[in-house]
């Protein structure tokens, strides 16, 4: 019941079946910062999401053992921990690239949960899997590759830099257009959906993100 109930990961393949028609069935609001290290790379990523009520309570009907219409501790513990195994295959839905190079995350240590004011809240950080001189252009973003949760940053402050070394980078947030995404993207999205129309990572294009350069 857990994987059928969590379909922040599991039932994305089954609910979106196919890039073109894929819209989302869950709304998290988003914030990220990308923490450097004394050594002029980057140390991790932190990640807070607050996710919409609707989906909030289905969660709670799953995992609210004693019936209490509340998520207690354990069971605030069992949801963090059933997020961090579910979210593995999805890199945790964060997007890096170094100077066009995707890189990998590492498995979080855990994945904290609160339910506050109807509302879902999860919170952890991700390191990267090799290391990330602060030097190029680098990009960081969280998206759903199979569309099925609209991750929403509300500002742009909610895309931070923290850390000596890359604030003195520069950086900025970018937010594509759609339209211009489609029609720049036409013919590579046409091919991807033909090649894997159960649902590609070509919605990394449509990502708000954060581009740093040094």
């Amino acid at each position: 019941m857990k994987t059928k109930c969590f379909a922040i990961a599991g039932l994305a393949t089954l609910f979106a079946p196919a890039l073109a028609v894929a819209h989302p069935h869950i709304f998290a609001e988003a914030r990220l910062e990308i923490v450097s290290d004394d050594e002029g790379g980057i140390a991790e990523l932190r990640n807070v999401w607050r996710f919409d009520e609707l989906f909030s309570a289905s969660v709670v009907l799953d995992f609210d053992k004693n019936s209490n219409a509340t998520l207690d501790p354990d069971e605030l513990k069992e949801v963090g921990q059933t997020v961090l195994e579910s979210l593995s295959e999805y890199n945790y839905y964060t997007t890096i690239f170094d100077n066009g190079k995707s890189v990998k995350v590492t498995k979080p240590d855990s994945i904290n949960v609160d339910y506050k004011d109807n509302q879902l809240l999860m919170i952890f950080a991700v390191k990267p899997a090799e290391a990330m001189p602060l030097k190029g252009k680098l990009s960081f973003g969280v998206y759903d590759p199979t569309m099925y949760t609209a991750m929403d940053f509300p500002t742009d402050d909610d895309l931070a830099v923290v850390g000596e070394k890359i604030e003195a980078c520069e950086h900025k947030v970018v937010r594509p257009d759609p339209d211009e995404v489609l029609a720049e993207n036409k013919d590579t999205l046409t091919d991807a959906f033909w090649n894997d129309p159960t649902g590609t990572d070509m919605s990394k294009l449509f990502a708000t993100r954060i581009e740093v350069t040094c």
